[in-house]
């Protein structure tokens, strides 16, 4: 396996990745780090606020959930101390609203977990005038129907009944989908 390229980042290379999934913030650290940033890590709300008051970065990847709050509250401060700083939101799930809110906010792009580190540094360096490259092996709409209905799902505690009501959608059918297999 090849080791990813360094990249020309400008004077500053800093770049805050705000992740409360420990494993995620971990892999995408030292994918960024090898490709030439200097990175901070913080896993909630208020302590991507702290680093982006204290230091904020050229660069920020700011997921949209976090426990302990919403990352476009980050996004907001970041912006503040920082106007020209690239800013990628990424989330479990796409949705427009939120998609619209992250830009309106500040956030240069928005991605959909799961992003590699490739998917990422091309929308931390994307032009403005240039959309970024669509990722070479999206999710099927399949995949993203069966993330979101697991993502409900355990929001709802397993609750098959309480899932179904939030999804508006039958209880039985969702039960089958819940039996199969993810799709790939």
């Amino acid at each position: 396996m090849t080791e990813p390229a360094q990249l020309d980042l400008g004077p500053d290379p800093s770049l805050l990745i705000v992740d409360d999934d420990e494993v995620f913030l971990k892999r995408l650290a030292r994918a960024m780090e090898k490709r030439g940033f200097a990175v901070e890590t913080a896993d909630s709300v208020t302590a991507g606020k702290a680093i982006a008051t204290a230091r904020p970065p050229a660069y920020a990847v700011i997921d949209l959930r976090l426990e302990d709050g919403n990352g476009l509250d980050v996004v907001e401060v970041l912006r503040a101390k920082r106007e020209e700083a690239r800013i990628v939101v990424l989330t479990g799930y796409g949705a427009i609203a939120t998609a619209v809110a992250a830009v309106k906010i500040g956030a240069t792009d928005y991605l959909s977990k799961p992003a590699d580190a490739n998917e990422v540094v091309r929308a931390l360096l994307s032009s403005e005038e240039a959309l970024p490259e669509p990722p070479e092996n999206p999710m099927s709409a399949d995949r993203v129907r069966w993330e979101h209905i697991q993502r409900v799902y355990e929001q709802c505690d397993r609750n098959v009944s309480e899932t179904a009501r939030r999804l508006s959608m039958h209880r039985r059918t969702l039960q089958r989908i819940l039996a199969k297999r993810s799709p790939r």
